[in-house]
C-alpha cells in the first residue's frame, strides 16, 4: 500500500515506524524539519518537509497514487483540510484525527464523506474505551478488541498458584485441552525485552503474559492464571480533561458510582451542571489527606488522567499504596511504559499510542499477530 502520514509527532511517528516495519510504501509530511529529520535518519520511509495543506506538497507526495492518506497533527482544521485536498487529487481512502469529540457523536447526522473523510480518530475517546475495558476486565492489565470484540488481546502478570508456573508452553497446551486462547507474547520480570513464547518456553511466577481469545476463552483464561474476577463498582478519576470527564460520564451511565476530581473551580461547577449522577470534587487530587477525606480507601478503581504524567504515576502510586484494586494511569511520554510492571501501577495508557495503533489496526484489518506491537 501506498500511505501518505501528515504529520510527524509522536502519532504520526509511531505509526510511520510500525507501518515500515510491513514494507509499506509510506511518505511523512511535517513542516518542522527537526521532526522530519528525526524521521529520515531513524526509519526506512519518504519523507517531505512542507505544509500537508499545500497542493504542491500533496502532488510532491504523489497523492494522486495513494491508497491512504492519514492526517495527524494537533490541528483538526489542518487534518479536515489535508484530507479534503487528498480525496480531491485522488487518494483513495482518508483518516482524520480529532481532538473533539462532538463530531464522532455527530457523525451519523454529518456526510464527513462528503469533505472527503472516511474516518474519523480521536485519540481521547480511544484512551475512554481503553481503560473501559480495563475497568470491565480488571484482573488484567491490557484488553484490546479486534473485529468487534470477536477476538481479544489480554495481558496480565502471573501470579504464583498459576496452573501454568513453572510448565513450557507446549507442556501447558497438553494438560489444558482444548482451551480457546494461546500466548502471542511474554516479558519477565525486571526485563524490557518482551519474546514471543515457543513450545519450550516455560512459564514463571511474575511473567508479563499475553493471550489472544475469544469470549469463551475469557471465562477459562480466568480460571487458569491464578485470579478471579474482581467488581468494581466504586471509582475516583483524578482530572476532568476529555479524557476524565468522558469516563465520569460513560461509567455513571453504566451503574458506576464515580467521584470525579477537579482542582479548577470552574470547571469543576461546569461539571457539576452535566454530570448529575457523578459526584464532582473541587480539591486538589495531590492532596493525600483530602483523598483520604473522600474514602480514597473505599474506592476499587483509581484512575489518574491529569495532563501531568508524573502527577498520573505518582498518584497512582499512592492508591496502590492504599490497596486499591486496579489503578490506572495517563501519561504522554512513552518513555515511562517499561516502568509499569517494576514499580507497580496496573496500567499506563498513551493515547497518542492508541490512535497510532488504532489506525495500524486499519491498515493491517484481519491480521491478529501483527497487532501486537507491545514494545
Amino acid at each position: 500500500m501506498k500511505i501518505i502520514i501528515a504529520g510527524a509527532g509522536e502519532v504520526g511517528y509511531h505509526l510511520a515506524k510500525l507501518l515500515s516495519f510491513e514494507s509499506q510504501d509510506i511518505t511523512l509530511i511535517d513542516n518542522n524539519e527537526s521532526s522530519i529529520n528525526i524521521a529520515e535518519n531513524k526509519l526506512d520511509i519518504k519523507t517531505i518537509e512542507g505544509d500537508s495543506t499545500s497542493i504542491s506538497v500533496l502532488k510532491e507526495a504523489n497523492v494522486q497514487n495513494s491508497d491512504l492518506v492519514v492526517s495527524l497533527t494537533s490541528s483538526e482544521s489542518t487534518n479536515f483540510t489535508t484530507c479534503f485536498l487528498a480525496k480531491q487529487l485522488g487518494a483513495k481512502r482518508t483518516i482524520a484525527r480529532i481532538s473533539n469529540v462532538e463530531f464522532l457523536e455527530s457523525s451519523n447526522s454529518i456526510d464527513f464523506d462528503s469533505i472527503g473523510i472516511d474516518e474519523l480518530i480521536s485519540p481521547e475517546n480511544l484512551a475512554n474505551e481503553e481503560i473501559q475495558h480495563l475497568i470491565n476486565e480488571s484482573a488484567f492489565s491490557t484488553s484490546h478488541d479486534f473485529e468487534h470484540g470477536i477476538l481479544k488481546m489480554m495481558g496480565i502478570k502471573l501470579e504464583k498458584n498459576a496452573p501454568f508456573i513453572g510448565k513450557t508452553v507446549m507442556e501447558a497446551a497438553s494438560v489444558f485441552v482444548g482451551v480457546n486462547f494461546m500466548p502471542i507474547a511474554l516479558k519477565r520480570e525486571d526485563s524490557e525485552t518482551t519474546i514471543i513464547p515457543r513450545g519450550n518456553t516455560i512459564f514463571c511466577e511474575s511473567d508479563q503474559v499475553y493471550f489472544i481469545t475469544n469470549k469463551k476463552g475469557l471465562n477459562e483464561l480466568y480460571n487458569l492464571i491464578g485470579t478471579v474476577k474482581q467488581d468494581i463498582n466504586n471509582v475516583m478519576i483524578l482530572g476532568a480533561g476529555r479524557v476524565g470527564s468522558m469516563l465520569a460520564k460513560d461509567l455513571s451511565e453504566k451503574g458506576l458510582n464515580i467521584k470525579l476530581i477537579e482542582k479548577n473551580k470552574i470547571k469543576a461547577n461546569n461539571l457539576a451542571e452535566d454530570l448529575k449522577n457523578v459526584m464532582i470534587l473541587n480539591v486538589d487530587g495531590r492532596n493525600v489527606d483530602l483523598l483520604v477525606e473522600e474514602n480514597l480507601d473505599n474506592m476499587d478503581a483509581f484512575i489518574a488522567s491529569t495532563g501531568n504524567s508524573e502527577t498520573n504515576i505518582m498518584s497512582c502510586l499512592m492508591a496502590k499504596s492504599k490497596n486499591i484494586k486496579k489503578t490506572i494511569a495517563l501519561v504522554e511520554n512513552m518513555d515511562y511504559f517499561n516502568l509499569s510492571q517494576s514499580i507497580g501501577i496496573d496500567t499506563l495508557i498513551n493515547k497518542k499510542l492508541l490512535a497510532a495503533n488504532d489506525i495500524f489496526k486499519f491498515v493491517r484489518k484481519g491480521e491478529i499477530v501483527a497487532l501486537a506491537k507491545l514494545n
